[in-house]
């Protein structure tokens, strides 16, 4: 909208000038016609040229400068919106990777067992929050968080929130170099077969 009415104003105050130059010129040829000098070396004569002439130039430079700003804001408004474009498809595609993502916990948190609010915490830890955080972000008391994450690591079988944390975001990096890259790969933590006592960090 605001570059609507700043597009408005500048053809407005373009017509305006243009108006003006116009009117200048004609009429300084009108009344160089008129006075129909017997000399074009009189004083008179050179003035109502050199105002002509001036008016001419004064109009070509502003056509160019106006002709130079207009393809350098097209140019630059094209930049912008294929910067734009290219903004909104990396977050479409971000976006589609996080629902992914977002789908896969949810089915690791079933498949451990978790209720509504011990899925609620562990999400919370897996974000860094701390107990007490917890308790203030979810209206629960300190002692109430930390049973949940306790019953978390339970059923889980991890030892604390780093091996929460690493069991979902441990594969989460770039993709893989090519096939000449002799880097190790690291393998996702496994819960124990049978759930020791868990650790709270």
């Amino acid at each position: 909208m605001d570059t609507m009415m700043a597009d408005g104003e500048e053809q407005r105050l373009r017509r305006l000038l243009a108006i003006v130059l116009a009117a200048e010129l004609v009429g300084g040829t009108i009344d160089l016609i008129w006075d129909a000098p017997a000399s074009w070396l009189s004083l008179h004569a050179i003035y109502e040229v050199l105002l002509i002439l001036g008016t001419l130039a004064i109009a070509t430079v502003l056509w160019r400068g106006w002709w130079r700003a207009r393809r350098s804001l097209v140019r630059a408004r094209e930049a912008l919106a294929a910067r734009g474009a290219e903004r909104d498809a990396w977050r479409a595609s971000a976006q589609r990777a996080l629902d992914g993502l977002g789908r896969a916990i949810d089915e690791r948190f079933a498949a451990w067992g978790l209720t509504p609010v011990e899925r609620e915490v562990a999400l919370l830890l897996m974000k860094g929050r701390s107990h007490k955080a917890i308790a203030r972000e979810t209206g629960r008391s300190e002692r109430t968080v930390r049973q949940h994450a306790v019953s978390i690591y339970q059923k889980s079988g991890l030892g604390g929130r780093a091996e929460l944390a690493a069991f979902f975001l441990e594969d989460l990096m770039l993709p893989r170099p090519e096939q000449g890259s002799r880097e190790p790969e690291r393998a996702r933590p496994t819960p124990p077969t049978a759930p020791g006592p868990a650790i709270l960090r």
